[in-house]
């Protein structure tokens, strides 16, 4: 039998706006534990102090920077093509062992080695979750570029089962593919007194985080509600936040002190494919109140509310009971925290080093599940 040949550098792609920026951070960490140097090779806005001090951060990171537009942005396929030149160059250069796509329209260069991709989300499962129909045809290059990328990839990943349906019913049939979950450090995130407010968190300007709801319902709900993020869109355009606070963007430890004294954390979602701001606000020992969605029932079914997204009269229920019964409160934040514990950055790490080892073998189709 052939040894298994040693995964020694990875190439990864990452962005700079929202989770797909965290979660790279987190699993670039774990990697470099296992003696994996990774090249990230950032796009989409340059980076700020903050992450260039998260990036310093990490053993085994290089970071090569770009600005070039993503593909769910304004007209982005020029800086996508040069993007993709960009790209093959840091492949000629450093000699990976994988590449690590954290996007979707670069599967289908002429990559030396194999090649790995990770669908966080997608437009076209994000209309049909947020607007209730399919993508409009000014969509159409995105879902050709799309399809065309994630079929030419060796190996593809997804944080959900549900997230791995749905990127096989837009753009499949895929060839091998897992589901890994997301992963937190627990110890950046720690319960403290808790204090009569809700809390969200996350894009505010993504419709599928349905912040309206809870800025229509907040005049009805006892307690403050904190909503923080950013509300400016990255093609321009503010979503407007009545009768909350808004704290707008904050670091991470910034956040991490919110999450820490809020007794309640609401993200009523019309679409997420995973909710890293859910998985942090667990460990901080928050109750959970989520949009009734088949990806986070998978993570948080049994430890969380679930109300629909279009329930107005119904998330004002579940928000203003769980205010009212400290002890349920209570009881829901401590199951949600031993479910959040289970989401480890080693078990992510361990999970993706498996997936990148069967892209390289080449050996079966045949779907592997890392879950929790």
């Amino acid at each position: 039998m052939t040894e298994a040949r040693p995964i020694r550098r990875i190439l990864m792609t990452a962005d700079t706006i929202g989770g797909v920026w965290t979660y790279a951070m987190e699993l670039a960490h774990a990697l470099s534990r296992h003696q994996i140097q990774i090249a990230l090779a950032v796009m989409g806005a340059a980076l700020t102090s903050y992450q260039r001090q998260q990036c310093r951060r990490i053993p085994n990171l290089q970071v090569y920077e770009s600005t070039y537009k993503l593909e769910w942005m304004e007209d982005p396929w020029g800086d996508i093509e040069r993007a993709a030149d960009w790209l093959l160059a840091l492949e000629r250069d450093l000699a990976p062992d994988v590449i690590h796509l954290n996007s979707y329209a670069h599967g289908q260069l002429p990559w030396n080695e194999p090649c790995v991709m990770v669908g966080h989300s997608c437009v076209l499962s994000w209309w049909s979750a947020v607007r209730g129909r399919t993508a409009p045809r000014e969509w159409d290059r995105y879902r050709r570029q799309v399809t065309w990328g994630i079929r030419a990839a060796d190996f593809v990943v997804a944080p959900t089962r549900a997230m791995l349906s749905e990127l096989d019913r837009c753009y499949g049939p895929l060839r091998a593919s897992a589901v890994i979950a997301n992963a937190r450090t627990a110890a950046r995130y720690h319960p403290a007194r808790k204090e009569p407010f809700v809390l969200a968190a996350g894009r505010i300007w993504d419709e599928a985080k349905n912040i309206s709801l809870l800025c229509d319902a907040a005049p009805e709900i006892e307690w403050p509600v904190l909503v923080a993020g950013d509300d400016t869109h990255p093609n321009g355009g503010r979503r407007p936040m009545e009768n909350v606070t808004a704290l707008g963007h904050l670091t991470e430890e910034e956040l991490a002190e919110y999450y820490a004294r809020a007794g309640i954390f609401c993200s009523p979602a019309r679409y997420e494919p995973f909710g890293l701001s859910i998985l942090e606000a667990a460990l901080s020992g928050c109750a959970l109140v989520l949009g009734d969605l088949p990806s986070l029932r998978e993570n948080w079914g049994g430890v969380a509310v679930f109300v629909s997204p279009d329930d107005r009269e119904s998330f004002l229920f579940h928000v203003r009971e769980l205010i009212s019964s400290p002890g349920r409160r209570a009881s829901l934040a401590c199951a949600a925290y031993a479910r959040a514990r289970m989401f480890t950055p080693e078990r992510m790490a361990e999970a993706y080093e498996a997936a990148y080892r069967q892209a390289l073998q080449s050996a079966s189709p045949a779907a592997l599940i890392h879950g929790v």
